[in-house]
């Protein structure tokens, strides 16, 4: 099995945060890896690992990273592959990083999520190859009606309780 998704991160203590990436990208049996390195302290490699990643069978990249968050816009650089950039909350409350994924110059983009915004990394890259992927388009259709099933369900619970000024 060979990955589709690259989970990048910065330093290994992101990796809490981006848990929840890995986490719903096997929940939807999407073959992925998870990697740590640093655009300032392992260029080289990060270099290598862009510049390889398509020939490899990648079809996106998430990457997080924290303070000056460099990662993101150095495989971005790099690549032709859509890179989805995951701020990691900091200094800052992760506004550093925000900004330095959101500032990238022209012709090197980085899809910005949230910060600590994993999950929603993983839903983005899901969706990226659903436009070429069937099998992948059918789940994340799957996916996002189990959504809708969850809140309509939960307004059936809200329904049900009971207040003496309550109008539903």
């Amino acid at each position: 099995m060979n990955p589709k998704v690259s989970i990048i991160m910065g330093s290994t203590s992101d990796y809490s945060v981006m848990e929840k990436a890995a986490q719903f990208l096997n929940e939807q049996h999407i073959p992925f890896e998870i990697n740590a390195l640093s655009a300032h302290r392992t260029p080289e490699q990060v270099s290598e690992f862009a510049r390889n990643a398509e020939q490899r069978g990648i079809k996106v990249i998430i990457a997080a990273a924290g303070m000056a968050a460099a990662l993101p816009g150095a495989i971005a650089a790099e690549t032709v592959l859509p890179v989805i950039g995951v701020p990691i909350k900091g200094s800052f409350d992760g506004l550093d990083s925000v900004f330095s994924m959101l500032q990238m110059p022209p012709a090197v983009p980085v899809a910005t999520m949230a910060v600590n915004g994993a999950l929603n990394a993983a839903i983005l890259a899901m969706e990226i190859m659903a436009l070429s992927d069937k099998e992948i388009n059918e789940k994340m259709h799957a996916y996002k009606q189990s959504l809708q099933e969850k809140i309509t369900k939960a307004n059936q619970e809200f329904s049900k309780i009971e207040f003496e000024y309550k109008t539903n």
